[in-house]
């Protein structure tokens, strides 16, 4: 960068830095996770289907899981988890408001808006994981590959639902 002639090294951040970058990327993945699970709870209250209530029910305690581990995360990072008040995730839960309203009642559909939502909570881990600038030490790298690895195993099972759906 140059300002006025004069070369300016980019900003180096120092390790406190690093930190609370990584505390706010945490905390969005709880609030994603707290979004899945609010979701979810919906979708249970429209689906008479034994099998896609287990898969949302195993969805929601994945999140729960998730947000426990993340949370001890942050804790040992020397941070707070956000505050459940807080709106972040709002535009995640308006989209998957918008596609529960779209994809009322089928089981064709239920399983179409479980896939969505998977691919996005998928879409936002990898983000985290790949993002160079937060520097994740091994502890929180291999926390948000297994969390990854989780929601890959439970789009995976969303899938194995919708191919065995006969239309």
């Amino acid at each position: 960068k140059r300002v006025i002639g004069i070369k300016i090294a980019p900003h180096k951040m120092n390790m406190r830095e690093y930190i609370e970058q990584q505390i706010s990327a945490l905390n969005d993945l709880i609030r994603i996770n707290k979004d899945r699970i609010a979701g979810y709870r919906k979708r249970m209250e429209t689906t008479p289907e034994e099998d896609l209530e287990q898969l949302t029910s195993g969805m929601i305690y994945q999140s729960y899981q998730h947000i426990e581990e993340l949370t001890d995360n942050i804790y040992q990072l020397g941070g707070k988890p956000a505050r459940p008040d807080i709106m972040s995730g709002k535009f995640y839960h308006s989209w998957t408001d918008l596609k529960a309203f779209i994809f009322k009642e089928t089981r064709k559909k239920m399983l179409d808006y479980c896939k969505f939502c998977e691919d996005v909570v998928k879409a936002i881990y990898q983000k985290a994981f790949d993002a160079q600038e937060l520097h994740w030490d091994k502890r929180g790298a291999a926390l948000l590959q297994k969390h990854l690895h989780d929601v890959e195993g439970s789009y995976h099972h969303v899938l194995m639902l919708k191919r065995g759906f006969a239309s």
